[in-house]
């Protein structure tokens, strides 16, 4: 990475180039006012650092702040604010609207300060009568001082499209921003940020990854700064499924590229809201499967507030996205069987660290932290600190078996001389991350943290009483079909299914053989070939495969194949039909028995709209295909008009049509309709008539909002025109 970083900015330096991109997204553009960057996508600060003039001092916003299709922030200026503040002692002007000037208020007012107003006795057990609650907004306002957002910012804005800096001007069209120094135009740069993901991955496992029973994996070791590695984050392993603490941006990228599947996650803990430790859990939550979100009250509201600035979506509706399970500190909280306790840490803002314990095994996160006794002692003697929270303060979990422990530059962070100065015993044990490689110690027992799939921490833990019962329940969190299932059904799961192992190239189905057996993906990957299609299926852990032979007691229509060595959990023909009698998963079936073909699935592959569902959600929408005919002339929907169903074309054309002006002519594989204004209630702002005999597949609304309302990420990311997708 530092060697790549030194060729791509040589490069840059080489060039005379008045405009060029940024590794990771924006444009800069030389003016005589300085270097300007159009777009702030999250860690550009790592691209620009390293140039000759390093991080900008004039950043302008694109129209959109926020890229739902990528789960990001496109206006990510804390990291540059604090640079251009802390290291090069000045002001940074941010060229924006009067609307962006109050979002990015919000968000600094979050992320600097913390929130506003609070109440941090709902984040306590205050049932419990050895809990104290610790007096945060005394901290807080140590640490913010007489500091306000003027010191850090100087806002433009922008007037009838156009603002001046000096002898710069940048005027806006819509979809393009022109610049001009003096009298001369030299650049035009698009309106929109194409987000460009980069970091290291590490080794590639050669086969998927098997989560195991209790164990870490660093996502990243160092800090927001440092452009030669990954930012911090990492992975709790526990009971074979995983927890994401703070994820980095790109996590499931991260996770994809490392051959570990992403549905492993089934939660994340949000320490506090910094972008270097926020920014990967809004782009999670986005994702296929609903996760539940650990972390106290009044961090998930600020977490909420300043994402509702940033998307410009109500916190009511984000909340909608996720499942909160609230952390209450002085009481114990219960993960897949780990025990996490919570405390918050000494930082600027809301922040909470954890020590948990997992059978004969103990694991402590400090997250953002001082906890240098001399500066607690300090605090402590100048009335900043009770008593009960310096004592409180003075008792860290050094007792862990393992240690994840961060530092950086005081006030806000501890020094790591003072980790380097504990005694070796709890050295050996404890992992220093959010530092870069070049500023830790030499010649140390402690352990500079190491991010990769294969330094994955593995502890060597007694299993618990009832694992595999654990893990067969587990599947059932994952399907779709099982959400609702009651007590008695689960216990008739445990007792039907069996578990079946294939290697690598194995034959699991033979196309033309009888469906004798419904199959779940425990661990590894399957192919599925039954010829004609324009795009490999491939499944992965928790999808399910053969169901539809066995409904219609017909043969088996493709063969399946184990593309890795593969676990699998099977029923048997007539217990599956028992189990699955009465529900809407058998009703779902049958649709998708009468419906499914090589046409289906290759419509939805290519289509430029569902190319971004998953494997498990295309199947899904197989189910609930209706096919229909239309002539030509035929007006399917009307300007203005409510949305009665979803349609995507199998064949002809339709044209799109608004203010009675041609706007689109749609043809094979697109789509008809807007989801999001459909689940909304909202009016379709199109026309859409046939231009020829057109041959479509229509989804009813209630089938729609009912999977909607089962990906809400999927519909947030879907929430601009579908027209633009």
């Amino acid at each position: 990475m530092a060697s790549y970083n030194y060729y791509y900015t040589e490069n840059l330096m080489q060039k005379n180039d008045i405009k060029f991109e940024l590794k990771r997204g924006g444009v800069l553009v030389r003016t005589t006012e300085g270097n300007v960057q159009f777009g702030v996508p999250p860690e550009t600060i790592k691209d620009t650092m390293l140039l000759p003039d390093s991080v900008p001092k004039i950043f302008v916003l694109t129209r959109e702040m926020f890229n739902w299709k990528k789960g990001i922030s496109v206006a990510e200026i804390e990291f540059p604010l604090y640079f251009n503040f802390f290291i090069k002692k000045c002001r940074t002007k941010v060229v924006c609207t009067e609307e962006q000037k109050k979002a990015i208020c919000d968000i600094l007012q979050e992320a600097l300060f913390g929130p506003l107003e609070f109440d941090i006795s709902l984040d306590y057990d205050i049932d419990n009568p050895d809990v104290f609650v610790t007096d945060l907004k005394n901290e807080m306002n140590h640490f913010r001082g007489n500091f306000n957002i003027d010191d850090l910012v100087e806002f433009v804005l922008m007037r009838e499209g156009k603002a001046a800096i000096g002898n710069v001007e940048i005027s806006s069209s819509g979809k393009k921003f022109s610049v001009k120094d003096g009298a001369k135009q030299i650049a035009e740069v698009d309106n929109f940020v194409e987000y460009k993901a980069s970091y290291l991955v590490g080794e590639r496992l050669s086969k998927p990854f098997v989560p195991p029973l209790f164990g870490i994996t660093c996502l990243g070791p160092s800090h927001g700064f440092d452009p030669t590695n990954n930012t911090s984050g990492f992975i709790i392993w526990i009971n074979h499924q995983g927890i994401m603490v703070d994820p980095p941006v790109n996590s499931t990228e991260w996770l994809l590229d490392s051959n570990v599947n992403p549905k492993f996650i089934t939660g994340i803990i949000l320490s506090h809201c910094h972008a270097d430790h926020d920014a990967g859990t809004f782009q999670k939550i986005l994702e296929e499967q609903r996760i539940t979100i650990y972390t106290t009250t009044t961090v998930l509201d600020s977490f909420l507030r300043k994402y509702s600035a940033t998307a410009g979506v109500s916190a009511d509706r984000l909340k909608t996205l996720f499942d909160f399970s609230p952390v209450k500190i002085g009481r114990s909280m219960f993960i897949h069987n780990a025990k996490f306790d919570m405390f918050y840490t000494l930082h600027s803002i809301p922040c909470i660290g954890f020590k948990m314990t997992f059978q004969n095994q103990s694991f402590a996160y400090s997250s953002d932290h001082n906890n240098d006794p001399e500066a607690h002692r300090a605090l402590f003697e100048s009335g900043v600190l009770s008593k009960e929270r310096y004592a409180e303060l003075s008792n860290f979990p050094w007792d862990s078996k393992v240690i994840f422990h961060e530092a950086g530059i005081p006030p806000l962070h501890t020094p790591v001389s003072y980790l380097d100065s504990l005694s070796e015993q709890i050295k050996k044990r404890t992992f220093v991350y959010h530092i870069a490689e070049k500023d830790f110690p030499k010649n140390t027992s402690l352990s500079l943290a190491k991010f990769g799939i294969e330094n994955t921490i593995s502890f060597d833990v007694k299993p618990p009483l009832f694992e595999k019962a654990h893990q067969i329940l587990g599947l059932l969190t994952h399907l779709d079909f099982a959400k609702d299932l009651s007590v008695k059904k689960a216990q008739e799961f445990i007792n039907i299914v069996h578990e079946e192992k294939y290697k690598k190239g194995e034959l699991i189905i033979k196309q033309g053989s009888s469906g004798d057996k419904f199959y779940i993906i425990y661990m590894g990957n399957v192919s599925v070939d039954s010829g004609n299609l324009d795009e490999r299926k491939i499944y992965g852990s928790y999808d399910y495969f053969g169901e539809v032979a066995i409904v219609t007691q017909s043969t088996r229509a493709a063969d399946v194949y184990a593309e890795t060595d593969v676990v699998l959990y099977t029923i048997e023909r007539d217990k599956f039909l028992s189990f699955i009698a009465g529900t809407e998963f058998e009703n779902t079936l049958h649709r998708l028995a009468r419906i499914r073909t090589s046409e289906t699935w290759n419509l939805l592959s290519t289509s430029k709209f569902f190319r971004l569902c998953t494997a498990t959600q295309k199947t899904w929408l197989e189910s609930i295909f209706v096919p229909q005919e239309y002539k030509k002339g035929t007006v399917l929907y009307k300007e203005n008009g409510q949305i009665k169903n979803i349609c995507i074309i199998r064949s002809g054309e339709v044209i799109v049509e608004r203010n009675g002006t041609k706007v689109r002519i749609l043809e094979k594989g697109d789509f008809i309709g807007s989801i999001s204004r459909m689940y909304y209630g909202q009016t379709l702002p199109y026309t859409y008539r046939t231009e020829s005999q057109v041959s479509l597949f229509s989804m009813k609304k209630d089938d729609i909002i009912r999977f909607a309302d089962k990906n809400p990420g999927l519909l947030m990311r879907l929430k601009d025109d579908e027209l633009e997708s």
